[in-house]
């Protein structure tokens, strides 16, 4: 197993460090103030003009569609190395690289599954940031950690496609950038399991799309917006079904296999930030005597945030090579490791890391508290814990189980 990066990698990797220290990290107190701005002045899903800026900056440094291996030639080894960086800065970093999920996950779908006119209508705005998207797939009203439950109806009428059904945690469907949503719904309910649901292109200012509400996150509202969205009679032509009909849930696997290696890179770089906030304070305060650095507790908290990062780390870069040599469909099971593995650690070290700066820890004056909430939510978002140990588990009984059934 060789986990070496390539020499361009090595080298994006330090570009990204020195956009990190010199613009990503300096830009985030300001970004909160432009965000509270837009707010109060009723425009709470309105870009900030600083995220703007750093698009910009990072499109002249070269560090743009990174996650894309077909845009990017890096492999997936090489972009777990670049993802950590930013997910030191979960939301500022990603979205001015134009690696931010939902779009990055939309584009993979697009780039694998999309007709050469729905990759020029809606792939190559993407690749050069002037559009963005929303994913649609998750509902209220049914357990969605099972696609195969996804209720929303799509019926054909003649050339057009009938849309309606109640969708929730809609990705970037609030952000004015946004004009595609991509759908998942039932097409064929009498079909066998796996072949009841397709997925279709959705312009956003299509009669009968209702954004409801954007939903907050432990009480975040995320810019782009995390949407309830309706479709009422909403529709489309049959040609902006995205792969073919009754495929839908091959198509949202070939988006969310990636997308899930992606979040747990970036789980990476959340707890190491962590880690490093975590080591500052506890050399910056004094209590009873002495730093808290020479604490036996602190001590013990930092040494064993140490280790889960690097083990951690391990069997992401673990997955990712295993990734690059077989594809990700023959990695399911690795996936649903680094998927549990990765946003555990990193919320048991954030919140170590909350509990030693005190009340300053559950305050907006450190980063500390929005990144646990983005590191909580990894636990749930493109399927729970409990869905990915159930394939961990059946991976490893496999053959097990073929030993139990030859006696």
């Amino acid at each position: 197993m060789d986990l070496s990066i390539s020499p361009r990698a090595e080298q994006l990797s330090d570009d990204i460090r020195g956009f990190m220290e010199h613009h990503v990290y300096p830009a985030e107190p300001v970004y909160a103030e432009q965000r509270a701005e837009l707010t109060a002045r009723g425009r709470p899903n309105d870009v900030p003009q600083i995220l703007l800026d750093l698009i910009e900056t990072a499109r002249s440094l070269g560090l743009w569609n990174l996650f894309l291996p077909e845009e990017s030639k890096l492999t997936n080894v090489d972009y777990a190395v670049l993802a950590e960086e930013t997910g030191k800065s979960p939301f500022i970093a990603p979205a001015a690289m134009n690696c931010l999920s939902p779009d990055s996950g939309n584009m993979e779908m697009l780039k694998k599954f999309g007709t050469p006119e729905q990759q020029g209508r809606w792939l190559t705005p993407l690749l050069n940031g002037s559009i963005r998207s929303a994913f649609s797939m998750t509902e209220p009203d049914v357990a969605s950690s099972d696609a195969r439950n996804i209720a929303t109806r799509i019926e054909r009428d003649g050339d057009e496609l009938v849309i309606n059904g109640r969708k929730w945690f809609t990705t970037g469907g609030a952000d004015p950038r946004t004009t595609i949503l991509i759908v998942l719904g039932q097409s064929d309910p009498d079909a066998e399991p796996n072949r009841r649901h397709s997925m279709v292109l959705v312009p956003k200012d299509t009669p009968g799309v209702h954004i409801v509400r954007t939903l907050p996150v432990f009480g975040y509202q995320e810019q782009q917006g995390h949407c309830e969205v309706v479709y009422e009679d909403v529709r489309v032509p049959v040609a902006n079904v995205l792969g073919e009909i009754g495929h839908g849930l091959e198509v949202a696997q070939g988006r969310l296999g990636p997308g899930r290696i992606h979040h747990c890179m970036r789980a990476i770089g959340m707890a190491e930030r962590a880690l490093d906030l975590m080591c500052r304070r506890a050399v910056s305060r004094h209590a009873f005597g002495g730093m808290l650095a020479d604490q036996g507790v602190v001590k013990a908290k930092i040494a064993e945030a140490r280790l889960a990062i690097d083990a951690t780390r391990l069997l992401v870069l673990r997955c990712a090579w295993r990734v690059d040599q077989v594809g990700v469909e023959n990695c399911r099971a690795d996936i649903s490791a680094i998927k549990v593995a990765a946003p555990r650690m990193a919320v048991s070290i954030l919140d170590d890391a909350i509990q030693l700066f005190g009340a300053a820890g559950v305050t907006g004056d450190q980063p500390l508290a929005e990144i646990w909430s983005r590191a909580r939510t990894l636990r749930i978002v493109d399927g729970p814990d409990d869905v990915h140990l159930r394939t961990v588990a059946r991976n490893q009984l496999r053959s097990y189980y073929a030993e139990a059934g030859a006696r």
